[in-house]
């Protein structure tokens, strides 16, 4: 027997059905419409058309209520359409507080994705269901598109700067991952799975030892299991961001220190405050002198070519742990860094 195929993706996350729901309004109020323009249109043209030895009909000026009513309703809907999709987008938009985030990098022609705790995946994703997932994302190459149908979500993935979303999953399963942006020869062949699991099972999987991949391949090389910010603090000491970035901020010090930066107001030579978020230490790092901090001179080097997209984010994520005294550092990180200045980069 043939299975049936659903005309529409099964909902399996929480903004699902709010998404159906504008759109199956949008399908209603388009159908209204068209089928009321049409009928009336077909009725004009038939019960008014001008017959042999018919007068000519005065001409009418204007109805003042008609033309009211016609512009009124119309403009109702648009508005009510504009504030409903506004009031999902901007839910899109801002990931809960409580959200577990995941990395991604799109390459051609594969998803590579990383959890907080260190585990691995390639072209998979492994989730919890009930708990909100913030994907942050970046491309190695050209414009990728995350997209899953049974989620309703979807998102562009661009080289040189980071984009989010999120989604809750709410039903077990796995379901399609796609890119949904034309990026190559391969580009059909861009696919993947969520696989949503009960959150014991969850935590069953990510204390398992290795990387995932699909169809039981080669494990992936690299930092397997190493949290993000682990593998930053191994990179800082590669690379010996210690020598010009201290845990205090003292005169002698080449270059501003990092502990507490993240989420914070920096002060630029020009005068201008910036946000010190994901986007501006990763434009730090690679081109260090686009936004020079005041008081430190330009002698930063620039890490293009020699950092990946992955490691670049690990790099961000052991900034991003880097707390004052007092605060709670990332799991991993302070023990690892007790060999290091606390403040290293």
């Amino acid at each position: 027997m043939h299975s049936k195929i659903p005309l529409f993706p099964e909902q399996a996350s929480t903004l699902a059905a709010q998404v159906d729901l504008l759109y199956f309004f949008l399908i209603g109020v388009s159908l209204f419409f068209g089928v009321l323009i049409a009928t009336l249109l077909v009725t004009f043209a038939i019960r008014y058309r001008r017959r042999v030895g018919d007068p000519v009909p005065p001409a009418i000026e204007g109805f003042l209520a008609l033309e009211l009513l016609w512009t009124v309703i119309p403009f109702g809907l648009a508005m009510m359409i504009f504030f409903w999709g506004a009031v999902i987008y901007f839910e899109m938009a801002r990931p809960p507080d409580n959200a577990h985030e995941v990395f991604v990098v799109g390459k051609q022609w594969m998803w590579k994705l990383q959890h907080l705790e260190g585990r691995r995946e390639i072209n998979e994703l492994h989730v919890p269901i009930g708990q909100p997932i913030k994907l942050t994302m970046t491309s190695e190459d050209v414009i990728h598109s995350f997209y899953v149908p049974a989620f309703r979500m979807k998102a562009d993935v661009l080289p040189g700067r980071y984009t989010t979303t999120w989604f809750e999953a709410t039903k077990v399963g796995e379901y399609h991952l796609f890119c949904a942006e034309y990026c190559g020869t391969s580009h059909a062949g861009m696919i993947g799975r969520i696989v949503v699991m009960e959150p014991a099972e969850y935590q069953a999987w990510l204390s398992e030892s290795g990387p995932t991949v699909p169809g039981g391949a080669a494990p992936v090389a690299g930092t397997a299991g190493v949290p993000p910010a682990e593998a930053g603090l191994a990179l800082f000491q590669q690379f010996s961001c210690v020598a010009c970035h201290q845990d205090k901020p003292t005169p002698a010090a080449v270059g501003p220190s990092l502990v507490g930066l993240f989420g914070k107001q920096v002060t630029l030579q020009d005068g201008r405050q910036v946000v010190a978020d994901d986007a501006y230490l990763r434009e730090s790092i690679l081109d260090p002198t686009a936004k020079m901090v005041s008081g430190y001179l330009p002698v930063m080097p620039t890490f293009q070519g020699q950092l990946d997209e992955e490691q670049i984010r690990q790099l961000i994520q052991y900034i991003k742990s880097l707390k004052p005294a007092g605060e709670t550092a990332s799991p991993g990180v302070a023990a690892a860094a007790s060999g290091a200045p606390a403040g290293a980069s």
